[in-house]
């Protein structure tokens, strides 16, 4: 029987067996992942986690023969072969690792992975497994059109409401009994606000997650960093278009206001682009990290340094500054890793420059294009983030040098201080890690500190705060106004007004709500300085996560206004207020003008 009969007898039950293979993927992967979660968040019997897993691996099963029965009903078998050529490699592990498993005996994976000290391979393999059939669910409910009824919402509001999703099924898994190693488990306020933290990329933590914790609650923990520093739109989209036939108006529409890129036509090939920059610089990364550890940072296996490297390298892309040590990088064993704190450095400036500006001036294509054509310059967008963000660094290091030389830096030699200095100035704006003892830091220090977060990192990028674009645009406009200028320039460009009141409206939102929460702080929380009060607002706003030290000791409903400020800090003030705003159907007309002193 040759292939063109063959497809002509399968055509009859084609939509038959297609209808009956998408009902199947649906029940069973819900039904996989509902396992895992049973499995490693509160089963604790060793019999019954391995009826678990021999149900999971039997669903898993399944998966392979539905692709099989894809390949046979596919007409075009070559082209589904390559378009879906990873979710075959994934279905090729399954069939070996399951055929010699139950039907030889050697479990291969298990073997191989243990063999190099990388334990837990096996829950990781299906964990992983079961995520990827998760996308793929999420992929068949875009197919079937169910996100148009989230879309017929603004954009603003889908990229708010996939946050609010997010930190809530966060902090739903944090309580399962298996996440963490205290036996009463976390407190509801205490799971959403360290989900909120790190669905925010902030990393303010009322628990110390290396030992509060356990292994799984660290996975739950890296997850919300990574859809988090993204957004879980992005990777929702990301995948819709990866995987199957591409993107609607719509959905450019929500990542060019979600990405801030310059029109949709850059939207367009942004988003893969963003997806495997991200993972790309996030893995060469922890693979650096991994070959910089001190001589004094111990790991209990190897499995334990890749998890390490891995997570460091996640949290300070994404600008998160989350750390698996009790005082993060300030604890003993990695506190003088100076090569560690450069890199790790690296990792977050390249976070909070935006995925635009990274784009432009580090992808191979552009980088090609400008050898041969020299002329050519970087966009505005990137000259002035770039520019503005190594100033903010400068300032912030010759700032912290100059006032904690004879205090937090005194037993530090010249060259460790600069380092310290460095990395102090990156981390302040919007990473959260610290080499040194925030809680020892002057005054001064704490108000310098407090400026660089509120200014944050580059649109479009894992940072928060009002962005260095905004500020940027404020004091051109202040310089503008003092010359009596008309018009606001910049680089032989002319900015349009309605950016500038953009830029002054995002910051008397910022200032607004920080006031606000700071004053209700002071009510709530009055044990605590009004200084180390405000610093902990601030942070929280900007997504930073540095604290003096306060956090474990706020009150829920202190507590309750840090995640506020937290979720307003990442989703945007000005997004927030357009989401929650409504539209004039007709804003073509003007008043007559008035004189009004000001000043």
């Amino acid at each position: 029987m040759n292939i063109e009969s063959l497809n002509r007898r399968l055509y009859g039950s084609k939509l038959l067996v297609y209808t009956l293979m998408r009902r199947t993927t649906y029940g069973l992967t819900i039904l996989s992942v509902g396992l895992l979660l049973y499995a490693h968040g509160v089963v604790e019997s060793p019999v019954r986690l391995q009826k678990l897993y021999y149900a999971i691996d039997g669903i898993l099963a399944v998966f392979v023969f539905i692709y099989l029965l894809r390949i046979l009903y596919t007409f075009e078998r070559i082209r589904f072969l390559r378009r879906t050529w990873f979710e075959g490699l994934l279905m090729a592990i399954i069939f070996i690792n399951e055929f010699c498993t139950y039907l030889l005996g050697f479990p291969v994976i298990y073997t191989v992975f243990e063999s190099i000290g990388i334990p837990l391979s096996v829950e990781f393999y299906r964990v992983l497994i079961s995520l990827y059939m998760l996308v793929l669910l999420m992929i068949e409910l875009f197919e079937t059109r169910v996100h148009l009824l989230t879309l017929q919402l603004k954009p603003s509001v889908t990229f708010i409401f996939s946050f609010i999703f997010l930190i809530l099924g966060g902090a739903a898994l944090l309580m399962l009994p298996k996440m963490t190693n205290a036996p009463e488990g976390i407190r509801f306020v205490d799971a959403v606000f360290m989900s909120a933290s790190a669905a925010c990329v902030t990393g303010l933590a009322v628990v110390d997650p290396g030992t509060y914790l356990t292994f799984s609650g660290q996975v739950v923990l890296l997850l919300l960093i990574q859809l988090g520093g993204l957004g879980i739109l992005t990777f929702a989209t990301f995948f819709a278009s990866w995987m199957k036939l591409g993107l609607g108006m719509k959905q450019h529409v929500a990542m060019h206001e979600i990405l801030e890129s310059e029109s949709l036509f850059h939207t367009k090939g942004l988003l893969p682009k963003l997806i495997f920059l991200t993972f790309f610089i996030e893995g060469v990364g922890a693979m650096v990290v991994f070959s910089t550890w001190g001589p004094d940072a111990q790991f209990t296996n190897l499995g334990s340094k890749i998890f390490f490297s891995v997570f460091h390298s996640i949290s300070a892309f994404c600008n998160a500054g989350f750390s698996l040590y009790p005082e993060g990088l300030y604890t003993d064993p990695i506190r003088s890793s100076y090569v560690l704190h450069v890199v790790i450095a690296i990792l977050i400036i390249l976070g909070g420059l935006g995925f635009p500006t990274i784009l432009d001036v580090l992808s191979p294509s552009n980088m090609r294009r400008r050898l041969e054509a020299p002329w050519k310059e970087w966009k505005m967008l990137s000259k002035v983030t770039i520019y503005t963000s190594a100033a903010l660094i400068i300032v912030g290091m010759i700032g912290f040098f100059l006032l904690e030389y004879f205090n937090t830096l005194s037993h530090l030699n010249f060259a460790e201080s600069l380092v310290a200095s460095f990395f102090q100035s990156v981390t302040t704006r919007t990473a959260g890690f610290n080499t040194v003892d925030i809680s020892e830091l002057n005054v001064p220090t704490l108000l310098l500190m407090m400026v660089l977060m509120f200014i944050g990192g580059s649109p479009g990028s894992t940072a928060g705060g009002i962005k260095t674009t905004t500020f940027t645009v404020i004091l051109l406009s202040v310089w503008t106004t003092i010359r009596n200028k008309r018009n606001l320039e910049i680089g032989k460009r002319t900015i349009p007004h309605s950016i500038a009141y953009k830029a002054f409206s995002v910051l008397a939102f910022a200032v607004m709500i920080n006031i606000v929460s700071i004053f209700i702080l002071s009510i709530t929380d009055a044990q605590f300085d009004i200084l180390k009060l405000a610093f902990e607002q601030v942070s929280a706003f900007a997504t930073v996560g540095l604290s003096t030290g306060i956090t474990a000791g706020l009150s829920d409903a202190g507590k309750a206004v840090i995640i506020m400020s937290m979720f307003i800090g990442r989703v945007g003030t000005l997004t927030l207020a357009v989401a929650l705003s409504t539209r004039n159907s007709f804003t073509n007309y003007k008043y007559p003008e008035t004189h009004l002193v000001v000043g």
